[in-house]
């Protein structure tokens, strides 16, 4: 905290607040607007410290301190250089994987980078005729190692997109070397542009699907934004950033932090350009439970270094995108607390309240790919004639929702007229109708309902039947 706030006061504003995030981790100081913009342009792994940050500053270090140990050769020819700077990289690799705070990203980047340079200190090609199945080796390697460390980071979107994205790239630049498909012919600044585009397009499609699942929102100008951006990660933001490491110590660190002032700036106003175009971003419904674990499936098939297998994986493929657009949302849902109930209409969720309960609000909102403010998905329901007392009606099924002191003496009234009742307050026991009082919902925690055949079906979140033997 203490380096991220020395950071923040070279460079006051957005850019301080960005170059705090990709040296320590800290995104404290970024705000909404600028989050939503690089998520929008597809240009929030910048701040996600993973494989492009480890790659660039590793092979940074290994390559100024083995070319500068190279320009004396006394050093260079009574010592092995090569091992000295793979060491200082790992080194310097360590490092900053324990000062971001050890994120999934970070740890599979760092394992990745430790196999490369460990063959280096072994007389081991980094790179072998067998680039792919070595690769994609290391990158098994790294998710067996976190997974041991943290398994619970297998449904999370940062062990996700973070493998997904690296595997798909091993293998498109592996299917691309065995064709001799080389771009070293080509000018410097082009081979740099058509690296970043390549690698953009091919990560981007990885990690899309997963994206969206978790996010609920596509960005289409994500390409774009990144042919503009990257290669000033590269040449000026790393760079910098590993030049103010080393001034540090003697309190010269503003130095490289100016170096990286104007690539920052040039990147955040890339996202707030391409993040303010009409269509920049469009929003999808949240996936069926298995609907991501067949798009990895297929993925999985599509990279593997064999010609025949890999035809496999696009109709595993095919049945997940089928399956996506398929999936249904709840008919109406109720939040923890009783305070809010969403029910599904023509013109998308409409909300009993217009505040209140604002966390389940967006969520829901977020999940049905509506991330609208929780005051327009209210007006979306006509005004409430007696106050704090709304009657719902859900594909046929009357639902009451009251709240307040009011709440216990409207249950009553409408008891038999209503199939379901949603109040926030606790109630004595009714045997004449379906109650969810503040109590009850405590026990079930937040509730789905759906109507379909049979008429009202409501799932709870905390289902007594799908409890594990550690939750009870």
């Amino acid at each position: 905290m203490r380096i991220s706030e020395a950071v923040r006061a070279a460079l006051p504003g957005e850019a301080g607040a960005f170059a705090a995030a990709i040296t320590t981790g800290d995104r404290s100081a970024l705000d909404r607007e600028t989050l939503e913009n690089l998520r929008a342009t597809n240009l929030a792994h910048l701040l996600a410290i993973s494989g492009l940050h480890m790659g660039l500053l590793t092979g940074f270090v290994f390559a100024a301190l083995r070319y500068g140990l190279a320009l004396a050769p006394r050093i260079a020819l009574a010592h092995p250089i090569k091992k000295h700077a793979a060491v200082a990289a790992l080194l310097a690799g360590a490092g900053y994987l324990a000062l971001s705070g050890n994120n999934v990203a970070t740890e599979r980047a760092f394992i990745m980078v430790a196999v490369m340079l460990a063959a280096v200190l072994f007389d081991r090609r980094a790179v072998t005729l067998r680039a792919v199945a070595v690769t994609l080796r290391a990158v098994a390697v790294a998710a067996l190692i976190v997974l041991t460390l943290r398994p619970e980071t297998l449904i999370g979107p940062g062990f996700q997109m973070s493998f997904a994205a690296t595997t798909a790239l091993v293998a498109v630049y592996g299917w691309m070397r065995d064709r001799d498909w080389s771009q070293s012919g080509w000018p410097w600044a082009l081979r740099l542009v058509g690296g970043v585009a390549l690698s953009s397009f091919v990560a981007g499609i990885a990690t899309a699907p997963i994206a969206a699942a978790h996010f609920n929102q596509v960005p289409h100008y994500g390409l774009l934004a990144n042919i503009l951006s990257v290669p000033l990660m590269e040449l000026l933001v790393i760079p910098g950033a590993v030049l103010a490491a080393l001034l540090s110590p003697v309190g010269l660190e503003w130095i490289g932090l100016k170096v990286m002032e104007p690539a920052i700036l040039w990147i955040l106003a890339v996202a707030r350009w391409i993040g303010g175009w009409d269509g920049a971003l469009s929003y999808v419904v949240t996936p069926q439970w298995f609907v991501l674990p067949f798009f990895a499936l297929g993925g999985a098939f599509v990279a593997i270094p064999k010609d025949r297998l890999r035809v496999v994986g696009v109709p595993i493929m095919a049945v997940a995108f089928a399956s996506w657009t398929l999936a249904a949302r709840p008919d109406a849902l109720v939040s923890e607390t009783g305070g809010l109930v969403g029910v599904l209409t023509e013109e998308g969720r409409a909300l009993s309240k217009a505040r209140g309960d604002g966390f389940s609000a967006s969520s829901w909102l977020e999940n049905d790919g509506d991330p609208v403010e929780q005051a327009v998905a209210a007006g979306r329901l006509p005004k409430a004639p007696r106050g704090s007392v709304r009657a719902l009606e859900v594909s046929g099924v009357k639902v009451l929702h009251a709240t307040g002191k009011s709440a216990s003496e409207a249950a009553r009234r409408a008891c038999r007229e209503a199939d379901l009742i949603v109040v926030n307050v606790p109630l004595a026991e009714t045997r004449d109708c379906l109650v969810f009082d503040a109590k009850r919902l405590a026990e079930t925690g937040a509730l789905a309902l759906y109507v379909d055949e049979d008429g009202l079906r409501v799932v709870p979140a905390r289902d007594p039947a799908r409890a594990r033997l550690w939750s009870q």
